[in-house]
């Protein structure tokens, strides 16, 4: 586990998954049908339990032109600049099932931030980062 700092905020556009876990992928698909993989453009997937203890999770994109997500009709969201606690996962694909491991242990720190949600930052096709907020 590193510290990660996102050194300012990241308006992006989402889908949000109809359910957990088994709609993630369906997210994803959607999202990427509008916006093809760009090495202009980051891609994330936010997730974090409503008051239900059922978890929302959002595919994302980084906007990066205003009104991209009016344009589009879809949801946004502002990833909030800041430390992380994190965790990279190179070649994720072999085996999906540790982005949730990895997630437990991150979410098993004694500093992270009540208010703060997962993030997961694709760096490529092949290997992500993995984050929680800590507390300031």
């Amino acid at each position: 586990m590193e510290a990660y700092i996102l050194n300012e905020d990241i308006k992006v556009m989402c889908i949000t998954a109809e359910s957990f876990p088994s709609g993630v992928l369906a997210a994803h698909q959607k999202l990427h049908a509008l916006f093809p993989l760009d090495k202009q453009r980051r891609y994330f997937g936010i997730s974090r339990p409503n008051e239900k203890r059922e978890i929302i999770y959002k595919a994302a994109v980084e906007e990066i032109t205003d009104g991209e997500a009016e344009k589009f009709g879809i949801e946004t969201f502002t990833i909030r600049k800041g430390t992380f606690i994190s965790e990279l996962i190179t070649d994720f694909m072999k085996d999906v099932s540790q982005i949730g491991k990895t997630f437990e242990k991150l979410l098993n720190q004694p500093n992270i931030d009540p208010n703060g949600y997962c993030l997961e930052m694709y760096i490529n096709e092949t290997d992500v980062r993995l984050m929680v907020g800590i507390e300031k």
